[in-house]
């Protein structure tokens, strides 16, 4: 057996190895029915197909040829992570308008060609969609600014 694209090939491996540990965690849920779905009929479906994806795409990666997997990038990985934890920090702090231009001017940054005027156009544009979506239409309980 050899492989022609490990790239497919890991995330083949990683999609089942999701899939496998949703179906174990999501097994104490009752399944159900379709006329009738208890609590675990959704989520075992979605990872059932999450499996079944994986198992396709490992099985295509042994017959068509596809590229290496590339070196490992830490600076975006680092970005992501430090935005979302800073976003979810400093949401009820300084509110949603804020945190939200927070997120993604420091989000950008996980790439090294930023540039600074789409970020800020960008972020604005975000921040007012999460205001309006969020927090107007579906009535979330987040402040939209600090101290309310």
């Amino acid at each position: 057996m050899v492989i022609k694209s490990p790239q497919d090939f890991g995330a083949g491996i990683l999609f089942i190895l999701f899939g496998a540990v949703g179906l174990y965690v999501g097994s104490d849920l009752t399944f159900g029915s379709a006329r009738n779905m208890g609590p675990g009929y959704f989520p075992m479906i979605i990872c059932g197909l999450i499996a079944l994806i994986g198992l396709i795409v490992t099985v295509k990666s042994l017959a068509i040829e596809g590229p290496a997997i590339e070196r490992i990038r830490f600076r975006p990985i680092i970005f992501i992570l430090l935005a979302i934890a800073a976003f979810g920090i400093l949401i009820s702090e300084i509110g949603a308008v804020l945190s939200s231009i927070l997120l993604i001017m420091f989000a950008a940054y996980a790439r090294r060609d930023v540039n600074p005027v789409e970020t800020v156009v960008f972020a604005v544009t975000t921040a007012a969609f999460v205001v309006i979506i969020f927090v107007y239409a579906l009535g979330q309980p987040m402040p939209v600014w600090w101290g309310r």
